[in-house]
């Protein structure tokens, strides 16, 4: 009987859980749909595309968590298809879009933010369970792949139709790169409670965001992201600055 249970459980781990893996099948066939698009310099498409599997791949974790249906074999395949989606994508997407006119440079800063992206998947799959689940270490690579999708949505809104000529994007894409492999917290938000009471004001606010979301979407997605993204470093700002003031009523405090 002992042998029997074996050899049935061995069965079962054979298998796999079909709904949350063909969410992070979605995610990883936007980040390739997107890919295909930026070659054709169909830019617009291919930011839409990344944004989109943003979408596939924060429901393909919360599925699982609510179906009970979480595994190891889940785990890597979401961090195979980030790499693709929220690595490769963005990367090559930028490069053509406005980092190849500067040779070797641009596709070296190309290469940093997938190396990166790489380096900080791999930091959080070990950290997993040893730091707070409320913040991130470093920024999220699919936060960072969104920030360069708003990006070319936020110009293509502006006019800019096409390949663009800016060293800047250049320099946006190698800080991104950076912050994604630092020790700098961001908030995870998945302390985030969206089925228990809130107070009547909260959800009337978040009605509002999202009617100004609606109404200018390019501009807001553009102006999410990057809050986002400076929030960690204002954030360690700010902890610093505390300290210091500690510090210095520490020593002011201490007799002579």
């Amino acid at each position: 009987m002992n042998q029997e249970r074996r050899i049935r459980n061995i069965r079962i781990k054979k298998g796999i859980y079909v709904l949350p893996n063909l969410f992070t099948t979605a995610s990883l066939f936007m980040g390739f749909y997107s890919i295909i698009a930026s070659i054709q310099e169909k830019f617009f498409l291919a930011a839409i595309a990344i944004l989109l599997s943003l979408v596939f791949d924060g429901l393909d974790g919360r599925v699982a968590r609510m179906t009970n249906t979480t595994s190891k074999f889940g785990a890597e395949y979401d961090s195979l298809a980030d790499l693709i989606a929220f690595g490769v994508a963005p990367s090559l997407m930028a490069y053509i879009w406005a980092m190849s006119f500067y040779g070797k440079l641009g596709w070296m800063a190309g290469f940093l933010f997938v190396a990166c992206g790489a380096l900080r998947l791999a930091r959080y799959n070990i950290q997993i369970g040893l730091i707070d689940s409320k913040v991130f270490n470093g920024l999220p690579i699919p936060a960072a792949a969104s920030m360069i999708a708003a990006t070319v949505i936020f110009f293509n809104d502006m006019g800019v139709e096409g390949t663009f000529h800016n060293p800047f994007v250049m320099i946006f894409v190698v800080i991104l790169s950076l912050l994604m492999v630092s020790n700098i917290k961001y908030y995870s938000g998945k302390d985030m409670k969206f089925f228990t009471r809130m107070p009547f004001m909260t959800f009337l606010v978040i009605v509002g965001i999202l009617l100004v979301i609606i109404y200018m979407p390019e501009v807001m997605i553009f102006i999410i992201f990057m809050c986002y993204a400076i929030s960690g470093p204002l954030w360690w700002v700010f902890k610093f600055i505390q300290k210091m003031r500690q510090n210095n009523l520490k020593k002011n405090n201490v007799p002579k």
